[in-house]
């Protein structure tokens, strides 16, 4: 059994107040292992988002108990949240949040820097990160001067650079074309790869189910079905586990 990276037990988050209040998760319970790429998929307004968010310790649950490498949270401080962000979680976001005034380096390294690392150690660390990505060439490129998917794979590049276990992706591929959202897929695939590592993507993209390993679908707040990765490493659709773990760079477009 691979190690588990994050922990959702019975968790419950209720949303607004009185006459507005929504319980946009309802007894949610999920864990997510390393080496591992899990996509979760629902209609819009069934909680994806939310739980993310949860899962990511930037909410908190109203009932229920989350647990990061083992360590519950529930009764951690906003400071004691923010540190286990820093350590452990990365996160993506479908519309970049990348500074307009910073170059592609400098983007990556403001990661780095909330988690104290500066200087040339920080600036070798967001090199490698978009080299990782495909980007050694656009180290002083401002995201004005990016392509969407270029852009995308900065904000990649960023969250993975100060090498957390977890990726939470929300909507990764939503605003690009099917020849780079392949190609982001393909990229976070290659980081599921390795075992002390979990992603964990929402979507409502089918194109990139044989990305997968396992499949969580919630609807109104409650997961109704949970596909994990068979144990002979298959899956109909899905890429075989060599070419999964093939140390090529994924082909990226530049749309």
């Amino acid at each position: 059994m691979t190690n588990s990276i994050v922990e959702a037990v019975d968790v419950v988050k209720l949303l607004g107040s009185g006459p507005t209040e929504v319980e946009a998760l309802r007894g949610v319970s999920l864990r997510l292992h390393g080496g591992q790429l899990a996509l979760l998929m629902g209609p819009s307004g069934s909680g994806k988002t939310t739980l993310l968010t949860v899962l990511g310790c930037m909410l908190s649950p109203t009932r229920g108990i989350v647990r990061i490498h083992g360590h519950a949270t529930e009764r951690l401080g906003t400071e004691e949240l923010a540190k286990i962000r820093r350590e452990h979680v990365g996160f993506i976001f479908q519309s970049y949040h990348l500074f307009p005034t910073l170059t592609a380096s400098e983007n990556v390294r403001m990661a780095l820097d909330v988690r104290g690392q500066r200087g040339a150690a920080s600036l070798a660390k967001a090199k490698e990160a978009l080299a990782l990505v495909g980007l050694a060439h656009k180290l002083g490129a401002f995201p004005g001067e990016l392509s969407g998917g270029e852009q995308q794979r900065v904000a990649i590049a960023r969250a993975i650079a100060g090498k957390p276990s977890l990726i939470l992706a929300d909507e990764p591929t939503g605003a690009l074309d099917s020849e780079n959202g392949q190609a982001i897929m393909g990229l976070l695939s290659q980081i599921a790869s390795d075992p002390s590592r979990a992603v964990f993507v929402v979507t409502h993209d089918p194109r990139i189910v044989p990305f997968a390993d396992r499949i969580v679908q919630i609807e109104d707040g409650r997961i109704v079905k949970d596909e994990p990765k068979r144990e002979d490493g298959g899956k109909p659709g899905r890429r075989t586990p060599e070419s999964r773990t093939s140390s090529a760079p994924p082909a990226l477009g530049h749309a």
